[in-house]
């Protein structure tokens, strides 16, 4: 079997030159490159993985990591993932997926173990031993949301602004008439739901309107997200709340929405107006009307994390950087003005 001294004589370079087009952790010219490469294909040399691993302590595989639920993945996730696999195809990086449920979050060995030369995690919460943990051991990262305040300045994190887009979505319901709104946010101990909410109010304020906290609605773990909606559609519209819109987490969310809706015989949007904080669903066809949502542009948001990353690994050092990737609301059926007086709700 040839070996990289092989490669190295019959090309006219050097061993770490040979190491270096493999690796790509430093730039070689596109001729010396293809050289390289027509060389190791004639002597069928394959780079030795684990050797490279252990002589350099690294082993070009860096980790993404978010909590998962037993159902597909949103179309968010997938746009996410291809963003970050770009990044890792253009630098010669691998990737490893961790679907992480809530038990298993303050587990932290879970991520320590991984043999990933650098992490990008999603969805952080308050005090969130993920982040702390990797903090203490000096592992580079980057973090997919924004940080609880104790690293915001930190470390590196790319997010939206969800202050502003929670506040774009609740203004534009309340221009269509709508005051009785409900809000099914996030769990309560994600940071992006902390940052809705405050949107959510900030949009009444602005308009000088009374908003009523207790239609800010927070996510309960143990409840997969249609069950969520689910629940929460036939216990708020039951009672008397008078609510005659619905903002909704995600779209996974917004389907039980509608399901609870057909079941109860209200009509979206002439009784209910539903808006979700997602696009491009892979439940699509599954909304009828279709569903107005936020672009979240989840493939820029992997790409800028994955970049901030790799730039981590190949300079050695982190310096805390944020990036805000701009989020746009796409208007469908699924929202209307409010019904006039009269109507049912």
């Amino acid at each position: 079997m040839a070996t990289i001294d092989d490669v190295a004589k019959a090309a006219g370079v050097s061993k770490s030159t040979v190491s270096s087009v493999f690796s790509r952790k430093r730039p070689i010219s596109k001729e010396v490159t293809e050289r390289v490469l027509v060389v190791a294909n004639q002597l069928n040399y394959k780079p030795n993985f684990w050797a490279r691993t252990l002589t350099n302590k690294t082993t070009n595989i860096i980790g993404l990591n978010m909590q998962g639920e037993k159902i597909k993945f949103s179309q968010f996730h997938l746009t996410l993932m291809n963003g970050v696999l770009k990044e890792c195809y253009d630098h010669g990086y691998r990737l490893l997926v961790n679907t992480l449920s809530g038990e298993y979050l303050s587990q932290v060995e879970h991520l320590s173990s991984n043999p990933v030369d650098g992490e990008i995690l999603l969805d952080p919460s308050q005090n969130d031993p993920r982040i702390s943990e990797l903090v203490l051991q000096e592992h580079p990262l980057v973090v997919i949301g924004r940080p609880s305040f104790e690293f915001e300045s930190r470390i590196c994190y790319v997010d939206n602004d969800n202050l502003h887009t929670a506040q774009k979505v609740t203004e534009y319901l309340l221009e269509l008439g709508h005051r009785r709104i409900l809000f099914l946010n996030a769990s309560r101990s994600r940071t992006v739901s902390e940052d809705r909410a405050n949107g959510y109010l900030r949009a009444f304020k602005k308009l000088k309107l009374t908003s009523d906290s207790n239609l800010i609605v927070y996510k309960d773990d143990a409840l997969h997200s249609a069950e969520y909606g689910y629940f929460y559609m036939k216990q708020m519209m039951s009672a008397s709340h008078g609510i005659t819109a619905v903002i909704t987490d995600s779209d996974k969310v917004a389907l039980g929405i509608y399901q609870g809706a057909k079941e109860m015989n209200i009509s979206i949007p002439s009784d209910l107006s539903v808006f979700a904080f997602s696009n491009d669903s892979i439940f699509a066809h599954e909304f009828t009307p279709s569903l107005s949502g936020v672009r979240l542009n989840g493939e820029t948001l992997g790409s800028a994390a994955a970049k901030l990353l790799i730039d981590q690994l190949k300079q050695g050092e982190q310096i805390a950087t944020r990036i805000l990737i701009p989020t746009e609301l796409i208007i469908r059926d699924s929202c209307g003005p409010i019904k006039p007086l009269g109507g049912n709700y």
